[in-house]
């Protein structure tokens, strides 16, 4: 029996960890420029491709059954 998430919670999963991201590059690229335009622009641009991205790579790993264990299993 293999073990499998579901859509639902790949996008949560992702949803949350963007939202860390979000505040993480906001805060990194105000404190480097000082700027919150520009922390601003960088903060949506490189965090909605990103988000795609990071989506796309927890599906691809759910489907490699390296690393998982069943149930019970040692």
């Amino acid at each position: 029996m293999n073990f499998k998430e579901n859509m639902k919670r790949s996008i949560i999963k992702t949803l949350t960890y963007r939202v860390i991201i979000l505040i993480l590059d906001f805060t990194v690229i105000f404190l480097l420029t000082g700027r919150y335009d520009i922390a601003l622009g960088f903060m949506l641009l490189s965090n909605f491709y990103t988000s795609i991205a990071y989506f796309l790579h927890e599906r691809l790993w759910d489907r490699i059954s390296w690393g998982k264990k069943k149930n019970g299993s040692r």
